[in-house]
């Protein structure tokens, strides 16, 4: 069992991340910011965490648990059908980038050449693929997914359409609201992916 005071000092530094990537863009967020950013020593740093990229990995999940996405997914998982588990995935993830927009930007400023920015990428995108999978999975099993698809290929096209940088270029540079943004991309994920639509 973990102390009150470990679990303290774990989500301050869990906020100090989540302070410095927003803040900052995913500048000046090294282990010494970091540190200080929380009040402890680099080396108390260390005693949670092993290294930046398991730190940056725990924020997002941090971030996730904050914001209650196992709320925002559970209309998804508890779908009975392909075409309604694709649709609650497709708003549950409309709801979630606004609130994740700072830290996805900072990841994606600094993922190219910083290693440990692109692991908790990485970990964040396999995450949304694996959501587009079930949803497409689905479909398949109850023979809704038109022929033209193979579940891999599918699953590939949805990940992308519900990509971070595809709903940053409709909401932020396009001007989409979270309602229009929702309906579209529904509309389209449904014709694109349910037979009988």
């Amino acid at each position: 069992m973990v102390s009150s005071d470990k679990q303290e000092t774990r989500s301050r530094i869990l906020r100090a991340v989540w302070t410095l990537m927003e803040g900052n863009r995913g500048q000046g967020a090294r282990m010494s910011d970091i540190a200080k950013a929380a009040g402890i020593s680099r080396q108390a740093l260390y005693l949670h965490f092993d290294n930046r990229a398991d730190l940056l990995v725990a924020t997002t999940r941090y971030m996730d648990e904050v914001q209650g996405v196992e709320d925002l997914l559970r209309p998804s998982r508890e779908a009975t059908t392909g075409a309604e588990r694709l649709r609650e995935f497709v708003s549950a993830m409309g709801a979630h980038f606004p609130n994740v927009q700072g830290m996805a930007r900072a990841l994606l400023a600094i993922k190219d050449t910083d290693k440990e920015a692109q692991a908790a990428w990485n970990e964040r995108m396999g995450a949304i693929r694996e959501g587009c999978a079930a949803a497409i999975e689905m479909l398949a099993d109850e023979g809704e997914l038109p022929e033209v698809w193979s579940v891999e290929t599918a699953t590939a096209l949805f990940w992308s359409m519900l990509s971070f940088e595809t709903w940053d270029q409709l909401t932020t540079r396009s001007g989409w609201d979270h309602a229009q943004y929702t309906k579209e991309m529904q509309a389209l994920a449904m014709r694109s992916f349910v037979k009988s639509c």
